[in-house]
C-alpha cells in the first residue's frame, strides 16, 4: 500500500518550499496524518507497519498561484489484489487559505470569551493557551504538554462541533445513535421505562409493508393491518 502526493505552483508559498529546509518541514507536517492513521488502527497495521508514503512539492512560476495537485492512493484488496484511486485538484492556493485565517482568527476570539468548570474544580475557567482545537485548521497540530496531538480531520471537527454544540446546552455527538437502534423501539424514549407486559397468547407484531417497524429517518413508516390471531 501506498500514498504518493504532488503539487506544483509558483507563488511565494511554491518558491520557499523549493528550499530544502522549508520543504522538509512540510513533509512532516504531511507525514504526520498518515502516523495518527496507522497508529489509531493497530488491526490493520502491525507495529513498525506501515504504507509506503512519497511527498513531491515542485516550484513552477508560469502557473502563479494556480496549484495542481495529484494524488495517488494504493490499497489492498482480497486474494492478492490492489486499488488505486488518482485524485487531480487545480485550485488558487491564497483562494484557499484566506477563509482558513478568517476561522481562525473568530474560533480563538469566540474561546477567549468561554469559561467552564468541572466536578473536579468549580472555579471557572478558560482554554489552554496552546488552543489544540484549532488543529483543525492547521497541517501540524498543537497541543499542551501531555495531551494527545490529534491529526485525523474527523476527529478535530467533531471536537470544535461539539464544544459549540456545549456553549448553546446541546449535548455532544458520538454519532452511535444506539437509541435508534435497539430491537424494541419503546426503549428510545429517555425517562421512567414500565413494566414489560407479559402475554400469553400468540400474536402477530404489527409490520410495515417494507418489513420494517418504527420510524426510518425521521418518518413514521405506514403499518400493516394487524392480522387475527389463532
Amino acid at each position: 500500500m501506498s500514498i504518493v502526493s504532488y503539487n506544483h505552483l509558483g507563488n511565494n508559498d511554491g518558491q520557499n518550499l523549493s528550499a530544502p529546509p522549508q520543504f522538509r518541514s512540510k513533509e512532516v507536517s504531511k507525514s504526520s496524518v498518515v502516523d495518527d492513521m496507522v497508529q489509531s488502527n493497530p488491526v490493520l497495521y502491525a507495529p513498525g507497519e506501515e504504507p509506503d508514503h512519497c511527498v513531491v512539492i515542485k516550484y513552477v512560476p508560469y502557473v502563479g498561484d494556480s496549484k495542481r495537485a495529484m494524488d495517488e492512493y494504493i490499497s489492498e484488496l482480497m486474494l492478492g489484489g490492489t486499488n488505486t484511486l488518482v485524485l487531480h485538484n487545480t485550485c488558487e492556493d491564497s483562494l484557499l487559505a484566506a477563509p482558513i485565517m478568517l476561522d481562525l482568527v473568530l474560533l480563538t476570539e469566540l474561546c477567549q470569551r468561554v469559561s467552564f468548570c468541572t466536578d473536579l474544580d468549580p472555579e471557572p475557567q478558560g482554554f489552554h493557551p496552546v488552543l489544540s482545537l484549532l488543529g483543525f485548521l492547521f497541517k501540524a497540530p498543537l497541543a499542551p504538554p501531555g495531551s494527545p496531538v490529534v491529526n485525523s480531520l474527523f476527529r478535530q471537527r467533531s471536537c470544535i462541533e461539539n464544544i459549540l454544540r456545549a456553549c448553546v446546552g446541546l449535548p455532544p455527538q458520538n454519532h452511535m445513535l444506539l437509541e435508534h437502534k435497539m430491537e424494541r423501539p419503546s426503549l428510545k424514549q429517555v425517562g421512567h421505562v414500565a413494566a414489560c407486559h407479559v402475554s400469553y397468547k400468540k400474536e402477530l407484531a404489527p409490520v410495515a409493508p417494507n418489513g420494517c417497524t418504527g420510524d426510518a429517518n425521521g418518518h413514521s413508516q405506514t403499518e400493516a393491518p394487524l392480522m387475527p390471531t389463532t
